[in-house]
């Protein structure tokens, strides 16, 4: 079993900075920088892959024109705007596919080099998140394996059910493979015949139905990650894998902060009580 380092010093600040954030303004970006100071160089690559997610979104978002761009990601809009033309900072995985889809661009996709697991036929999108949660598979970090499978697990069955409202093709919208994703794509059940499989299928099935109220059917969608980040995090308490639960509830506070300020309010309330440390067991030196 690998040594796992315990941080009891940033876990205690962490607390203090959810606690002065009700008062002074919550900065998400700042949090995630302090975390990234004050681990280890291998446990803060575990952290960027985490915000890889981000610079994802963003090199989309970019790549399409679009105005949208997050301010989680590991990447400011410069670096990727350059990134896109050269990669040199993305992660090498990463770099590969903005490459091939370059190249695709300018000489057409027969003159890309052979790639398993690179689908040209498939979206740029769609290669760039199935590399993303192999990688993700792919972690030291128990967190970081367990919860990959289920942002994409639940992410899958969300597209699945907006796709199948829409008269869309839902095979297009899933990303990666396994039997959930096979099960998606390919049956016609009103639940995919995966009730049995996933608890919270029939809490996506509901909100993603109620098309007119977007903000409900988000904080459904959030509440189970929120849950979820809880839970997987349950008997760890100072190690990295606890560290990564509470930046993604940090995640969705930010979120929150921009879509519904009140909303935002409430899950940092929420997030100050998990952290006053009710429970925690002492270290070997007595500590909490």
């Amino acid at each position: 079993m690998l040594f796992r380092k315990n941080y009891y010093t940033l876990v205690a600040g962490l607390r203090e900075y959810a606690l002065d954030s009700d008062t002074k303004g919550f900065d998400a970006p700042a949090i995630i920088a302090e975390v990234k100071e004050n681990v280890s160089s291998g446990d803060r690559r575990i952290v960027e892959l985490l915000y890889t997610y981000y610079d994802i979104q963003n090199i989309v978002s970019l790549r399409s024109g679009r105005e949208y761009f997050s301010r989680l990601g590991n990447l400011s809009r410069e670096e990727l705007e350059e990134e896109l033309t050269a990669p040199s900072r993305l992660p090498a995985w990463l770099g590969r596919i903005v490459t091939a889809y370059n190249a695709a661009e300018k000489e057409g996709a027969e003159s890309v080099a052979e790639d398993e697991e690179l689908d040209m036929e498939a979206s740029f999108e769609r290669n760039l998140f199935a590399a993303y949660y192999r990688q993700c598979e792919k972690s030291p970090s128990r967190f970081m394996r367990r919860w990959s499978e289920f942002d994409r697990t639940l992410r899958n069955i969300s597209a699945a059910f907006a796709a199948r409202r829409r008269n869309m093709p839902v095979a297009d919208v899933i990303v990666g493979g396994g039997d959930i994703a096979a099960a998606l794509s390919r049956s016609s059940a009103a639940d995919f015949g995966i009730k049995g499989e996933v608890a919270y299928v029939d809490q996506v099935m509901s909100a993603v139905a109620d098309a007119g109220n977007l903000v409900e059917k988000e904080n459904t969608i959030d509440a189970i990650r929120w849950d979820m980040a809880g839970e997987l995090t349950e008997m760890n308490y100072f190690d990295i894998d606890y560290i990564l639960g509470y930046l993604v509830r940090i995640n969705i506070i930010d979120r929150w902060a921009a879509l519904d300020p009140q909303r935002g309010r409430e899950m940092l309330h929420k997030l100050v009580g998990s952290l006053k440390g009710e429970g925690l067991p002492a270290d070997d030196n007595g500590r909490e």
